[in-house]
């Protein structure tokens, strides 16, 4: 039976009395209706508005693309919903009127009495906790590896599974945390963090669990202590891995059974947080060399995610420059010079994110002008100037060559091929750098070489 006008208009209706935009498309991706609340978001956006994208299909509107998402190297949420009969979900960067912004976009299949397939709602949630454009507060990117990361923090957040950033020193995983919490149903409620770096025993279980007046010496009141602070919120516990063993038992004991005692207390209280815990450190290996616990290891790696280096996601420099400027520096109107902003994406920063703010804090208390050029940048950088990445014009003996035209598949095959064979290749690092899924890069790995290809 098919689907009727009646009904596609009381679908209609159905959707514009629900708050989030959204829209009804056909199998070959034309919008057929949008909501009110789709009307209201996204009518000021150039061909946004709903008369006008009525009969278009959802990527020329969204991504402003000439063919589907999957075939311009994005996951298509309707694609996917199409082959699998369910809703799918995905992470895009929509066209707004506000400019690109990340979405969190759902496709739901619709059905007709006979059970077939007849149209898809497509639900656009707008992610508040980070920006695709300079921003002053909060997570900044776009890059693969950035938007890899965000789609795990926006799965997890609404959940009550214990959250493990790994990543190295300077990748922002508190303000990540914050980006969880945020996210998260527990969001009205404080956001407490814990740096367990040097923390002493008494330290320790003072500052977690608080303490009684008259526990010890100097304690002339009654304090509250961080796990009770967090109550009904989350609590970030930072550099995880620095904790010795004898409080590692310690948390252990608390999050496996959920209470805790005030030092010098005879009550026992019961803690209402959630789990948020950081670190640069191989907790794996430490586990293997009997230097973190096996047991608080997998309390704490229920779901574990990985801040990108600057090294991973090198096409977010530039945009995390300019946000950086807009944070530390409050001088109305200044600027990066094309040069300064060439000069900070060619360059190594071991340090990442946390070098970088350094670096240009540092160049605007050295700057009287409006605009920040390379050579200041340079002046002022820890190392003269000298590490960026292409330094010279010289061409490494372990450069890829191609001496004469191939055809494009054997181009891809011999590049991959190349890629793989460099020290330290990963295809969890490689895939966001060459902007595809990791699923994408293992079948791409795994196809035979074209005939004649080498």
């Amino acid at each position: 039976m098919d689907y009727s006008a009646n009904q596609l208009q009381e679908l209609i209706s159905f959707l514009d009395g629900l708050p989030e935009p959204r829209i009804v498309m056909d199998a070959d991706y034309r919008i057929v209706a949008a909501n009110k609340a789709y009307r209201r978001e996204y009518a000021s956006s150039p061909g946004g508005g709903a008369a006008s994208i009525l009969g278009r299909r959802c990527y020329e509107v969204s991504h402003h693309f000439t063919v589907p998402c999957d075939q311009a190297g994005e996951s298509c949420p309707l694609k996917l919903s199409q082959e699998e009969g369910a809703s799918r979900r995905v992470l895009h960067l929509h066209h707004t009127p506000r400019g690109e912004e990340h979405v969190d976009v759902e496709t739901t299949p619709v059905r007709d009495e006979s059970g077939r397939i007849v149209y898809f709602v497509e639900t656009l949630r707008m992610v508040q906790q980070a920006s695709s454009r300079p921003a002053a507060q909060g997570l900044v990117g776009r890059s693969a590896a950035f938007q890899q990361m965000l789609e795990k923090v926006l799965r997890v957040a609404p959940a009550q599974a214990t959250v493990l950033l790994l990543g190295e020193t300077g990748t922002g995983k508190e303000l990540v945390a914050r980006a969880v919490h945020e996210a998260s149903g527990r969001r009205d409620a404080p956001f407490v963090a814990v740096d367990c770096t040097g923390l002493t025993e008494n330290l320790f279980e003072s500052e977690l669990f608080g303490h009684e007046k008259g526990a010890f010496t100097g304690a002339a009141f009654r304090k509250l202590g961080l796990v009770e602070s967090a109550s009904g919120g989350t609590l970030f516990l930072d550099e995880i891995g620095e904790l010795p063993p004898s409080l590692q038992v310690k948390l252990l004991r608390l999050l496996e059974t959920g209470t805790y005692r005030r030092v010098g207390g005879v009550d026992t209280l019961r803690a209402d947080f959630r789990l948020v815990a950081a670190t640069h450190r191989d907790l794996a290996a430490m586990v293997r060399s009997e230097r973190f616990r096996r047991d608080l290891y997998y309390r704490l790696n229920t779901f574990p995610i990985h801040t990108p280096s600057l090294a991973e996601r090198r096409d977010d420099i530039p945009l995390l420059a300019l946000s950086l400027l807009e944070r530390v520096d409050h001088r109305p109107g200044r600027h990066f010079s094309a040069d300064a902003l060439a000069w900070l994406a060619e360059r190594t920063w071991e340090g990442n994110i946390r070098e970088l703010r350094n670096l240009i804090e540092r160049a605007t208390l050295m700057s009287d002008g409006d605009e920040i050029g390379a050579a200041r940048l340079a002046e002022v950088a820890d190392d003269g100037g000298s590490s960026p990445v292409a330094s010279s014009g010289a061409v490494a003996d372990t450069a890829f060559r191609v001496d004469t035209p191939v055809p494009l598949e054997e181009l891809e095959s011999r590049y991959l091929a190349w890629l793989m064979a460099r020290p330290g290749a990963e295809v969890r690092l490689l895939a966001p750098r060459l902007g595809i899924s990791e699923r994408t890069l293992y079948r791409k790995l795994r196809r035979p070489p074209p005939p004649g290809g080498a």
